[in-house]
C-alpha cells in the first residue's frame, strides 16, 4: 500500500481492463465444445500411433519376434509331435498366434509406466477431457499392434503351408476373438504399470504371469497327453479357452463353450482391472 493511500485512509484503486483490451487477448468466437469420450480416446490412440511412426523400432516385437516364433517352434517340434512340420503347423499356428499377441500386451503397461515416470500423464490429467481417455486411447493404439502381429504370423504360416478350412471369414473371426481378449487383458498391465515403480518391474512381473499361462495350455500339445494335475490347471486357463475358440473359428467350425468362457474372461478383466486401474489413476 502506498504512503498516499495510508494517509488518506482510502484503498488503492484497482485496474479493471476494458472490453476492448480483453478482446485482444481472448480467442474470438464461442468456446469450443468439450470433446466426447470417444473423440478424446481416439485422439490419444492417434498419439500412440505417432509414437510408433517416430520410433519404428517398436514394431520389432510384432514383426520379427512372431516370425522367429513360428519358424523355431514349427521346425523344432513339428517332426517330433506330428508326421511333419506342415501337419503340426495346422494345429500349432492358431496357438502361436495367440501366444505372440498375448505376449506383447505387456508393452501397454511398460509404455504407461514410462509415460508416468516422464511426467506425461500428469499433464494429461490437467486437460478438460474424459479422465480415462488417456488410458483407453493408449490401448486403442495397441490394438493395431495386435492386428499387425496376427497378420504377420498368418502370412508366415500361409507361406509355410498353413491352410485354414474356415477361409477368410474364419480367419477374421479368429483374429477378432484374439483382439477382443488382448484388449481386455491389456487392462491387467495398465494396473501393474500404475502400481510398479519401473518399466523393468512391469516386464518382470508380466513375464512371471505370461509364461505359465501360455506354455501351460493347449498351444503346443494336446492337454490329453499331460498329467492329471496339470490338466486341471490347463482346463481353467483363459489362454486355453482362447486358443480353442480361435482354432475352431479358423477351422470353419464353432466352439460355443470355449467362446463363452473367452468372453467371460474378457469381461472380467475389463471390469476388475479396469476398475482398479481407474481407481489407482485417480488417486495418483
Amino acid at each position: 500500500m502506498s504512503n498516499a493511500a495510508t494517509t488518506t485512509g482510502r484503498a488503492p484503486s484497482v485496474y479493471v481492463p476494458s472490453a476492448e483490451a480483453l478482446a485482444t487477448v481472448l480467442a474470438p468466437g464461442a468456446r469450443p465444445p468439450r470433446p466426447s469420450a470417444l473423440s478424446a480416446s481416439l485422439t490419444f490412440g492417434w498419439r500412440a500411433l505417432l509414437k510408433i511412426k517416430h520410433v519404428p523400432e517398436q514394431l520389432f516385437d510384432v514383426t520379427a519376434f512372431p516370425i522367429i516364433m513360428v519358424l523355431m517352434f514349427t521346425y523344432l517340434f513339428g517332426g517330433a509331435l506330428a508326421d511333419s512340420p506342415r501337419d503340426y503347423l495346422q494345429f500349432f499356428l492358431p496357438g502361436i498366434m495367440v501366444t505372440s499377441v498375448v505376449m506383447i500386451t505387456m508393452y501397454t503397461g511398460v509404455g504407461l509406466n514410462t509415460d508416468i515416470e516422464k511426467g506425461v500423464f500428469d499433464r494429461f490429467r490437467t486437460l478438460p477431457v474424459w479422465r480415462p481417455a488417456a488410458l483407453v486411447g493408449m490401448i486403442f493404439g495397441d490394438v493395431l499392434r495386435y492386428v499387425l502381429a496376427a497378420l504377420v504370423i498368418l502370412g508366415v504360416g500361409l507361406a509355410l503351408g498353413f491352410r485354414p478350412d474356415g477361409g477368410l471369414l474364419g480367419v477374421l473371426a479368429g483374429i477378432g476373438l484374439l483382439v477382443v481378449f488382448s484388449f481386455a487383458f491389456s487392462w491387467v498391465w495398465t494396473f501393474f504399470g500404475l502400481i510398479l515403480r519401473s518399466e523393468k518391474s512391469v516386464m518382470g512381473v508380466s513375464m512371471m504371469v505370461l509364461f505359465p499361462l501360455t506354455f501351460l495350455s493347449n498351444v503346443f500339445v494336446d492337454p490329453g497327453t499331460m498329467p492329471g494335475w496339470l490338466q486341471a490347471f490347463v482346463k481353467v486357463n483363459p489362454i486355453t479357452h482362447l486358443v480353442a475358440a480361435v482354432r475352431a473359428a479358423m477351422a470353419g467350425s464353432s466352439d460355443p463353450t470355449n467362446t463363452m468362457w473367452l468372453l467371460l474372461w474378457s469381461a472380467g478383466f475389463v471390469v476388475v482391472f479396469g476398475t482398479l486401474t481407474m481407481y489407482r489413476y485417480n488417486r495418483r
